[in-house]
């Protein structure tokens, strides 16, 4: 793509996401929001909603079904006989796209800050359910559809997360 998208929206009611470039659709992926629905309280397990920023992108050039921590590669490959091995593990896989929110007291600062809390986009094992809710607050999405989001997004780039 030539020329910078200009916003990802998040469809809560819908568990979809899509990104626009001049009032056209340029990319559009089932997503799995939080099985709590939405919300942006600190310790909630909803997802926030309103208008945030891709604060970082973390995991450029890493191997699809890399395994995340804390933002940082383990260095493990997820594979089903690991996923086994781990079954209650909320998997964080292949990217992630950290997000910020804008909104001072609605998803920013104090007991409602998006990024404190730690909300992301991200890959998860390509066996979970997309459009329906089962995150704990995050946006999950399957592991392809994340790739080519990722090669399409910039630090910076306005979300919009809503019903």
């Amino acid at each position: 793509m030539s020329e910078q998208p200009d916003y990802l929206y998040i469809d809560l009611s819908q568990q979809h996401c899509q990104l626009w470039l001049q009032d056209k659709l340029v990319f559009s992926a089932a997503v799995s929001t939080a099985a709590k629905g939405p919300g942006e309280k600190n310790g909630s397990g909803c997802t926030p909603r309103g208008w945030h920023i891709i604060r970082a992108k973390i995991g450029a050039g890493l191997p699809k079904n890399s395994v995340f921590r804390g933002r940082r590669p383990t260095g493990e490959i997820y594979s089903p006989e690991l996923g086994q091995l781990a079954p209650e593990r909320d998997w964080i896989l292949t990217r992630i796209l950290w997000l910020s929110g804008t909104e001072p007291g609605k998803n920013r600062l104090g007991d409602v800050d998006t990024m404190r809390r730690y909300i992301y986009i991200h890959g998860t094992p390509d066996t979970e359910p997309m459009g329906s809710p089962h995150s704990h607050g995050c946006i999950r999405m399957h592991n392809q559809s994340l790739l080519t989001l990722f090669d399409q997004v910039f630090t910076g780039l306005p979300v919009l997360i809503e019903e």
